[in-house]
C-alpha cells in the first residue's frame, strides 16, 4: 500500500504543476491585457521577487498534485463509499486550504476563507456526483453484458 501511495504521489507531482500552469494561462487570458500572470501579485510581494514566487508556487503545486494523487488510493480500499468519500475529502481539504492560503488563491479574511471553502465543497460535490453516476453507468453496462453471456 505504501509503494502504491508513493507511486501515485510521484505521478501526481507533474500533473499538479501542469494544472497550475494551465490555470494561470486561463486566468491570464481572462484578464485579457496580453500579460502572463504566473502567480498572484500578492505572492510576489510576499516572496520578494517574481522568481521566488514562481518557485514557491511550483513546489506547492507539486505537493498539491502529489496529495490529490496519493489520496486516490482511498478509492481502492474495501471501505464503504461514505468512509472513502469522507477520508478522501479530508485529505484533499487538508492539502487544499494551506496551499490556497499560502499561494494567495483566497483572500486572507474570514469571508475569503469561508467563500473558498464553499467553492471547494461545491466543486468537490459536483465532481463526486458526476463520477458516481459515470461509474454506476459502467457497472450497469458491465452487469448487462455479464447477464447476456449467462
Amino acid at each position: 500500500m505504501k509503494k502504491k501511495i508513493l507511486r501515485r504521489c510521484l505521478a501526481g507531482m507533474p500533473v499538479g504543476v501542469m494544472i497550475s500552469v494551465v490555470i494561470t494561462i486561463i486566468i491570464s487570458l481572462a484578464i485579457g491585457d496580453g500579460k502572463y500572470y504566473m502567480v498572484y501579485p500578492d505572492l510576489v510581494t510576499d516572496c520578494g521577487t517574481e522568481i521566488a514566487a514562481v518557485i514557491i508556487q511550483t513546489l506547492c503545486s507539486m505537493l498539491y498534485g502529489a496529495a490529490f494523487a496519493g489520496a486516490s488510493v482511498v478509492w481502492d480500499t474495501d471501505w464503504s463509499l461514505t468512509k472513502m468519500t469522507a477520508v478522501h475529502f479530508l485529505i484533499c481539504s487538508a492539502a487544499t486550504f494551506p496551499t490556497a492560503y499560502l499561494m494567495r488563491w483566497m483572500n486572507h479574511s474570514v469571508g475569503g476563507v469561508l467563500g473558498y471553502f464553499v467553492q471547494f465543497v461545491i466543486i468537490y460535490v459536483v465532481i463526486w456526483v458526476v463520477s458516481y453516476f459515470a461509474t454506476k453507468k459502467k457497472i450497469e453496462a458491465f452487469n448487462r453484458k455479464i447477464g447476456a453471456k449467462a
